[in-house]
């Protein structure tokens, strides 16, 4: 007697737990895009920016390079922020964050102002990316996770599409100013969504932070990132470059070394001994992503630089190289189903 009433309560759980999960997924994208727009946006107008700052259009990119390096440091310790005071307050934190540091940077008089507002907005955008997927798998069932995955992927795509060109465009008829004022609405908006669709959560058991695996992290991390970038300043000398980045990994080797024997890691490095994730994030992931994020930044020098366009005329050509980008998504979920993760790989 009892079967018919619970079947009707489970054909109505599932549709209403697969709403949220699409609901929630959709909250985060909207981040997503928000976060995914600033960092393609403001790539064709480095050139006006240096000049109104009185620098070099390539000295921009110590702005860049302020930003990656925050997220480097922050991004390890953003999961155990989620567990310690909610994923959904930490979202919030990282959208407000993120948004007041988006005014910052339009109202910089100075490269040193917008190097400390671009910082700033790093801590935000270092949290916003893992907490946001977090809020994901927390409340989508297994069975809805690569659905979810697609709905926060899709609409984070056409930012990078319609970021250079709306950029451009910004830049040439109104000011750069105006290309960091344009993430306000769709902060507050996050802010909102959040606040009044997605549920509080928190972990009934916070493990204890690692401090020596964030500091680790975060010193091995930040020497690599930095010595990197001085790759574009040969004029100081190859030793300081050579010496950042031989010190970046060899405090990485102690910090992988040290997550491997921790109890309570600050990351947890097991994924890894699956052959096939640890291949395509360490190798092929790898040198995919520093191609995909290079051309954005080098692509409206040469065009502005080194061609003499515009800034809209620079954003129009760099719309057909994400174009291409955006174009594949639409296949890539029926092949990943039809073939599975490993052969697509």
């Amino acid at each position: 007697m009892t079967s018919i009433p619970d079947n009707e309560a489970v054909s109505q759980f599932v549709p209403t737990a697969a709403r949220q999960a699409r609901r929630v997924a959709l909250i985060v994208a909207v981040a997503f895009f928000m976060q995914l727009l600033d960092s393609t946006i403001i790539s064709t107008s480095l050139p006006q920016m240096g000049q109104s700052f009185g620098v070099p259009a390539v000295a921009m990119s110590i702005g860049i390079t302020a930003y990656m390096l925050t997220m480097a440091v922050f991004v390890p310790l953003s999961a155990w922020l989620a567990d310690r005071f909610g994923a959904r307050n930490i979202f919030l934190v990282a959208i407000g964050l993120f948004t007041l540091a988006s005014i910052a940077c339009g109202y910089s008089q100075s490269l040193t102002q917008f190097v400390a507002a671009r910082i700033v907005q790093g801590l935000g955008s270092a949290l916003m990316t893992p907490v946001g997927r977090i809020l994901v798998l927390r409340n989508a069932a297994k069975s809805e996770l690569l659905a979810a995955t697609a709905l926060i992927t899709w609409p984070a795509l056409f930012a990078p599409v319609i970021g250079p060109m709306l950029g451009g465009f910004i830049t040439t008829y109104l000011s750069w100013h105006w290309n960091f004022f344009i993430n306000v609405p769709l902060g507050l908006a996050g802010l909102l969504l959040v606040a009044r669709f997605v549920p509080g959560d928190r972990e009934s058991e916070t493990r204890p932070l690692d401090w020596p695996g964030f500091f680790l992290t975060a010193l091995g991390l930040a020497a690599m990132l930095y010595g990197l970038e001085r790759l574009a300043h040969p004029e100081d000398g190859m030793l300081p470059t050579v010496g950042l980045v031989a010190a970046g990994v060899a405090v990485g080797w102690f910090a992988v070394r040290h997550l491997r024997r921790v109890k309570h890691p600050l990351l947890d490095l097991s994924p890894f001994k699956v052959p096939t994730f640890a291949i395509s994030t360490l190798s092929a992931g790898t040198i995919f992503r520093v191609a995909i994020n290079a051309t954005p930044f080098l692509l409206p020098l040469l065009f502005q630089v080194g061609f003499g366009m515009r800034p809209v005329d620079a954003g129009l050509l760099i719309l057909a190289y994400f174009l291409g980008n955006l174009g594949m998504k639409a296949v890539t979920t029926p092949t990943l189903r039809l073939f599975g993760f490993r052969r697509v790989l």
